[in-house]
């Protein structure tokens, strides 16, 4: 069974650029401690999924009340918020409004009224209020209406007991009247909210939080070890939002090392750039002594010819809390479009493996790995290996198993998870099921023994109105091995 299996999961010992092969070619035979490696004795299960879903982000809520109108105080640090507001009954001419607005009369507001049954969208700029959209929505008894910003994009939701479903959703109208990305524009609204002619049933309000997630990337200490603070791991992952690449953001969660399956989100973390707050995402957290080093991908201004990893060092503790990061773009050795930063220090060496991309029209995106000598991770970086015969293959993770380090990564074309050593060199395919998607193989070390795998798949939130960019589903694996 062993043989047969390492047969299977043994790919070409070519470079890096080669696919997921099932069997070496005779002409390029594996060394003996590839042959041997630990982490093909990894055969891995799923054991659980899930689907986190909030729309306001549980702990980050800044206002809870049963007041039936009101503002908060304070707005939120970022273009991700949420309102929601619950009634329990409503008469033929109450109306439910929820959003963000400002003390002299501006506002971004959703509302419904039961005299024409219908939900709308409405900008008040410059002492104009201008209905962008609306949609109907027949509501009676108990329901509640939430209100989404997700970077310049706000959706309307309600939620009548089966869960919230999205009626209406813009961005391009509401971004041509009020930039909320503009740090000193946002600065200027609260949360809002009103039941008139209804009767209320409590509110809250504050920092949005996702409708799933996916690109996981554990928090870790510079040599690759699993950062553990008061006996939980950390694990940074890009919450969906409501719509595109623009509307995602990144999070921080905690699990207990045993138990990969509780999450709990513990920081929400977004960029600060050019006098706008985004909500870049995909990249990765480390401890090097006191200090934090940050690598994500600018995606949340993302436009083809533009996406790249960026970079910065601080000793805020970003473990906890909102955080707005000021970061710098990395000059990674290529001249491609960048993405998924992650990196670990081995044998005095900073090892970088990020995704390059020749085109974003079409996409086009293979696996890379380049390193440094120099103190800084970000400094003197030269390519050891990139693999340019994949052109679906992103989610590079370096991890260590059984004393050795490997690169992994994520390719789609060939529905598998390739092995590479650190010179480059394709070692074969981890032995694990393959959701939608492109899912990243993220391993964690399970105490009890063996390795979890956590992932995510393809599973959309409303698409029908929400379009692509709103999964995924959190799928979690084990494996008993090594």
């Amino acid at each position: 069974m062993r043989a047969s299996r390492r047969v299977l999961l043994l790919g070409s010992g070519a470079a890096l650029a080669s696919a997921c092969t099932s069997s070496p070619p005779p002409s390029t035979p594996l060394p003996s401690s590839a042959l041997e490696a630990a982490i093909f004795d990894l055969s891995f299960d799923i054991v659980s999924r899930s689907r986190p879903f909030e729309l306001v982000a549980p702990g980050f809520a800044v206002v809870q009340t049963d007041d039936a109108q009101g503002s908060s105080v304070e707005g939120p640090a970022a273009p991700y918020a949420a309102v929601e507001v619950a009634v329990t009954s409503s008469g033929t001419r109450g109306s439910v409004s929820a959003g963000l607005a400002t003390a002299d009369g501006d506002h971004v507001l959703v509302r419904w009224a039961a005299g024409s049954g219908r939900v709308s969208l409405s900008v008040r700029s410059a002492g104009r209020t201008q209905v962008l959209r609306y949609a109907t929505a027949s509501l009676s008894g108990a329901f509640r209406l939430g209100f989404a910003l997700c970077e310049n994009q706000v959706t309307a939701l309600v939620d009548t007991g089966d869960g919230w479903r999205p009626v209406l959703t813009e961005r391009a109208k509401v971004a041509a009247l009020v930039d909320l990305r503009r740090e000193a524009v946002l600065a200027a609204y609260r949360y809002t909210w009103a039941v008139d002619d209804a009767e209320p049933a409590g509110m809250r309000a504050g920092l949005f939080g996702m409708t799933g997630l996916r690109d996981p990337h554990l928090v870790q200490e510079a040599d690759g070890t699993p950062y553990e603070r008061e006996g939980r791991y950390f694990i940074t992952w890009t919450s969906a939002g409501l719509g595109f690449f623009h509307q995602a953001h990144w999070s921080v969660w905690s699990f207990a090392p045993d138990s990969p399956a509780d999450q709990r989100l513990e920081a929400q973390l977004f960029s600060r750039r050019d006098g706008l707050v985004l909500g870049d995402h995909a990249g990765q957290l480390v401890r090097d002594g006191d200090d934090w080093l940050v690598a994500t991908s600018s995606w949340g201004d993302f436009a083809p010819g533009s996406i790249h990893v960026r970079g910065t060092t601080t000793r805020d503790d970003l473990l906890t809390g909102v955080h707005l990061l000021d970061t710098e773009p990395v000059a990674l050795p290529t001249p491609h479009g960048t993405w998924d930063p992650g990196l670990t220090e081995i044998d005095g060496r900073w090892h970088v493996s990020f995704v390059a991309s020749p085109s974003q029209e079409p996409f086009d995106f293979h696996p890379a790995l380049a390193s440094t000598a120099a103190g800084a991770w970000t400094s003197g970086l030269t390519p050891v290996a990139a693999a340019t015969s994949l052109h679906q293959c992103e989610g590079p993770l370096l991890v260590k198993v059984g004393g050795e380090h490997y690169l992994l990564a994520s390719d789609k074309d060939n529905q598998c998870y390739p092995v590479f050593d650190l010179t480059g060199r394709r070692l074969g395919r981890l032995d694990a099921p393959y959701p939608t998607n492109i899912p990243h193989p993220q391993l964690v070390p399970d105490p009890a023994g063996g390795w979890w795998l956590l992932t995510f798949d393809d599973t959309q939130f409303a698409e029908d109105v929400m379009g692509y960019g709103g999964h995924g589903d959190v799928v979690l694996m084990h494996s008993g091995g090594a």
